[in-house]
Protein backbone atom coordinates (compact mmCIF):
# COMPACT_ATOMS: atom_id res chain seq x y z
CA UNK A 1 0.00 0.00 0.00
CA UNK A 2 1.82 3.04 -1.12
CA UNK A 3 1.28 6.82 0.92
CA UNK A 4 -1.64 8.02 -1.66
CA UNK A 5 -3.70 4.75 -0.65
CA UNK A 6 -3.02 5.29 2.90
CA UNK A 7 -3.95 8.98 2.99
CA UNK A 8 -7.60 7.66 1.36
CA UNK A 9 -8.30 5.65 3.61
CA UNK A 10 -7.98 8.86 5.98
CA UNK A 11 -11.23 10.37 4.88
CA UNK A 12 -12.72 13.62 3.77
CA UNK A 13 -10.66 15.33 6.88
CA UNK A 14 -7.32 14.43 5.42
CA UNK A 15 -7.59 16.77 2.69
CA UNK A 16 -8.24 19.84 5.26
CA UNK A 17 -5.01 18.36 6.90
CA UNK A 18 -3.50 18.41 3.58
CA UNK A 19 -4.45 21.81 2.78
CA UNK A 20 -3.16 23.54 5.98
CA UNK A 21 0.39 21.89 5.22
CA UNK A 22 0.59 23.53 2.23
CA UNK A 23 -0.02 26.60 4.15
CA UNK A 24 2.52 25.96 6.17
CA UNK A 25 4.84 25.35 4.02
CA UNK A 26 4.85 28.34 2.04
CA UNK A 27 4.87 30.52 5.04
CA UNK A 28 7.32 28.58 6.22
CA UNK A 29 9.37 28.84 2.92
CA UNK A 30 8.33 32.52 3.03
CA UNK A 31 9.14 33.33 6.24
CA UNK A 32 12.94 31.85 5.87
CA UNK A 33 13.74 33.67 2.99
CA UNK A 34 12.49 36.71 4.52
CA UNK A 35 14.21 36.71 7.83
CA UNK A 36 17.64 35.34 6.16
CA UNK A 37 17.92 38.12 4.11
CA UNK A 38 17.80 40.66 7.39
CA UNK A 39 20.59 39.46 8.30
CA UNK A 40 23.46 41.67 8.71
CA UNK A 41 26.53 42.66 10.22
CA UNK A 42 25.53 44.47 13.14
CA UNK A 43 29.32 45.86 14.43
CA UNK A 44 30.14 46.00 10.68
CA UNK A 45 27.16 48.62 10.09
CA UNK A 46 27.53 50.24 12.91
CA UNK A 47 31.05 51.19 12.62
CA UNK A 48 30.48 52.31 9.19
CA UNK A 49 27.75 54.28 10.42
CA UNK A 50 29.26 55.55 13.21
CA UNK A 51 32.25 57.01 10.91
CA UNK A 52 29.72 59.08 8.10
CA UNK A 53 27.49 60.07 11.34
CA UNK A 54 30.33 61.87 13.28
CA UNK A 55 31.63 63.45 9.36
CA UNK A 56 28.24 64.88 9.38
CA UNK A 57 27.84 62.71 6.21
CA UNK A 58 23.82 62.46 6.84
CA UNK A 59 23.36 61.29 3.25
CA UNK A 60 26.12 58.78 2.40
CA UNK A 61 25.03 57.35 5.65
CA UNK A 62 21.31 57.24 4.39
CA UNK A 63 22.60 55.96 1.29
CA UNK A 64 24.48 52.80 2.84
CA UNK A 65 21.48 52.07 4.40
CA UNK A 66 19.56 51.93 1.19
CA UNK A 67 22.15 49.61 0.09
CA UNK A 68 22.02 47.31 2.88
CA UNK A 69 18.45 46.46 2.42
CA UNK A 70 17.89 45.20 5.66
CA UNK A 71 15.05 46.10 8.22
CA UNK A 72 17.84 47.51 10.72
CA UNK A 73 18.92 49.67 7.47
CA UNK A 74 15.57 50.77 6.96
CA UNK A 75 15.01 51.92 11.11
CA UNK A 76 18.08 53.73 10.59
CA UNK A 77 17.06 55.45 7.47
CA UNK A 78 13.99 56.47 8.34
CA UNK A 79 15.46 58.17 11.61
CA UNK A 80 18.11 60.04 9.63
CA UNK A 81 16.13 61.59 7.07
CA UNK A 82 14.44 63.37 9.84
CA UNK A 83 17.77 64.68 11.72
CA UNK A 84 17.36 68.56 10.27
CA UNK A 85 13.69 68.19 12.19
CA UNK A 86 15.35 67.40 16.01
CA UNK A 87 15.43 64.90 18.50
CA UNK A 88 11.47 64.18 18.35
CA UNK A 89 11.06 63.58 15.28
CA UNK A 90 14.14 61.31 15.09
CA UNK A 91 12.82 59.27 17.98
CA UNK A 92 9.02 58.62 16.21
CA UNK A 93 10.38 58.40 12.75
CA UNK A 94 12.99 55.46 14.01
CA UNK A 95 9.53 53.85 16.42
CA UNK A 96 7.15 54.19 13.59
CA UNK A 97 9.65 52.20 11.25
CA UNK A 98 10.64 49.78 13.96
CA UNK A 99 6.61 48.80 14.48
CA UNK A 100 6.46 48.65 10.76
CA UNK A 101 9.77 46.50 9.99
CA UNK A 102 8.55 43.96 12.59
CA UNK A 103 5.15 43.85 11.36
CA UNK A 104 6.61 42.61 8.16
CA UNK A 105 8.46 40.30 10.22
CA UNK A 106 6.23 38.65 11.84
CA UNK A 107 3.78 38.09 8.82
CA UNK A 108 2.13 34.92 8.40
CA UNK A 109 3.43 33.57 11.81
CA UNK A 110 -0.02 34.07 14.05
CA UNK A 111 -1.12 31.62 10.81
CA UNK A 112 1.09 29.24 11.13
CA UNK A 113 0.70 28.81 14.95
CA UNK A 114 -2.46 28.03 14.42
CA UNK A 115 -2.51 25.37 11.82
CA UNK A 116 0.05 24.14 14.66
CA UNK A 117 -2.76 23.83 16.78
CA UNK A 118 -5.09 23.16 14.76
CA UNK A 119 -3.52 20.02 12.51
CA UNK A 120 -3.58 17.50 15.48
CA UNK A 121 -7.10 18.78 16.55
CA UNK A 122 -8.41 17.68 12.86
CA UNK A 123 -6.90 14.69 13.01
CA UNK A 124 -7.79 13.57 16.27
CA UNK A 125 -11.39 14.62 14.95
CA UNK A 126 -10.57 12.11 12.24
CA UNK A 127 -9.76 9.27 14.36
CA UNK A 128 -13.03 9.54 16.92
CA UNK A 129 -15.34 9.72 13.45
CA UNK A 130 -13.22 7.07 12.25
CA UNK A 131 -13.88 4.41 15.76
CA UNK A 132 -17.47 5.50 15.38
CA UNK A 133 -17.70 4.16 11.81
CA UNK A 134 -15.83 1.18 13.20
CA UNK A 135 -17.86 0.76 16.39
CA UNK A 136 -20.77 1.21 14.11
CA UNK A 137 -19.92 -1.36 11.11
CA UNK A 138 -19.62 -3.89 14.84
CA UNK A 139 -23.06 -3.08 15.74
CA UNK A 140 -24.14 -3.69 11.94
CA UNK A 141 -22.37 -7.42 12.03
CA UNK A 142 -24.11 -8.04 15.42
CA UNK A 143 -20.89 -8.79 16.85
CA UNK A 144 -19.58 -11.45 14.66
CA UNK A 145 -16.75 -8.71 13.64
CA UNK A 146 -13.33 -10.63 13.54
CA UNK A 147 -10.75 -8.82 15.16
CA UNK A 148 -8.96 -8.40 11.81
CA UNK A 149 -12.58 -6.00 10.88
CA UNK A 150 -11.77 -4.02 14.34
CA UNK A 151 -8.17 -3.59 13.38
CA UNK A 152 -8.53 -2.77 9.97
CA UNK A 153 -11.40 0.03 11.43
CA UNK A 154 -8.92 1.09 14.04
CA UNK A 155 -5.89 1.54 11.92
CA UNK A 156 -8.01 3.48 9.54
CA UNK A 157 -9.15 6.12 12.02
CA UNK A 158 -5.93 6.69 13.38
CA UNK A 159 -4.15 7.88 9.88
CA UNK A 160 -6.05 11.71 10.81
CA UNK A 161 -3.98 11.68 13.70
CA UNK A 162 -0.73 10.70 12.68
CA UNK A 163 -0.84 12.69 9.79
CA UNK A 164 -2.40 15.91 11.36
CA UNK A 165 0.52 15.39 14.64
CA UNK A 166 3.19 15.45 12.23
CA UNK A 167 1.93 18.85 10.26
CA UNK A 168 1.45 19.78 13.78
CA UNK A 169 4.74 19.31 14.96
CA UNK A 170 6.44 20.53 11.79
CA UNK A 171 4.63 23.85 11.71
CA UNK A 172 5.29 24.63 15.83
CA UNK A 173 8.83 23.67 15.67
CA UNK A 174 9.50 26.11 12.64
CA UNK A 175 7.05 28.95 14.50
CA UNK A 176 9.54 28.56 17.52
CA UNK A 177 12.40 28.56 14.92
CA UNK A 178 11.36 32.39 12.97
CA UNK A 179 9.82 33.58 16.59
CA UNK A 180 13.92 33.36 18.28
CA UNK A 181 14.71 34.64 14.79
CA UNK A 182 12.66 37.51 14.84
CA UNK A 183 13.50 38.41 18.41
CA UNK A 184 16.68 38.47 17.73
CA UNK A 185 16.72 40.99 14.46
CA UNK A 186 14.06 43.10 17.33
CA UNK A 187 16.97 43.02 19.36
CA UNK A 188 19.60 44.07 16.85
CA UNK A 189 17.00 46.83 15.83
CA UNK A 190 17.37 48.53 19.13
CA UNK A 191 20.89 48.10 20.05
CA UNK A 192 21.54 49.89 16.39
CA UNK A 193 19.00 52.70 16.70
CA UNK A 194 20.11 53.34 20.70
CA UNK A 195 23.60 54.23 18.99
CA UNK A 196 22.93 55.83 16.18
CA UNK A 197 20.51 58.64 18.42
CA UNK A 198 23.44 59.02 20.40
CA UNK A 199 25.83 59.35 17.68
CA UNK A 200 23.78 61.71 16.59
CA UNK A 201 23.37 63.12 20.04
CA UNK A 202 27.04 63.97 20.44
CA UNK A 203 27.34 66.41 16.92
CA UNK A 204 24.52 67.95 17.63
CA UNK A 205 25.75 69.45 21.00
CA UNK A 206 22.49 66.87 23.23
CA UNK A 207 19.83 68.30 20.87
CA UNK A 208 18.98 64.44 20.48
CA UNK A 209 19.33 63.24 23.88
CA UNK A 210 16.90 60.65 24.70
CA UNK A 211 15.76 57.77 26.83
CA UNK A 212 16.70 54.28 25.68
CA UNK A 213 14.01 52.87 26.71
CA UNK A 214 12.18 55.23 24.24
CA UNK A 215 13.34 53.29 21.65
CA UNK A 216 12.78 50.41 22.40
CA UNK A 217 10.80 48.52 19.71
CA UNK A 218 8.16 46.56 21.13
CA UNK A 219 6.87 43.01 19.30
Amino acid sequence: MNLLEIFMKGGWLMWFILLSSIIALGIIVDRYRVIRKSKMNVPAFLVKIRGMVKRKDISGAISYCIEEKSPTANIIKRGLKKYHLGRERVQEAIENAGRQEVSKLEKGLAVLATIAGVAPLLGFLGTVTGMISAFMRIQDLQGAANPSDLAGGIWEALITTAFGLAVGIIAYTYYNYFVSKVNKLVLDMEVVSNNVVDILDEISGGELETDEKDLEIEL
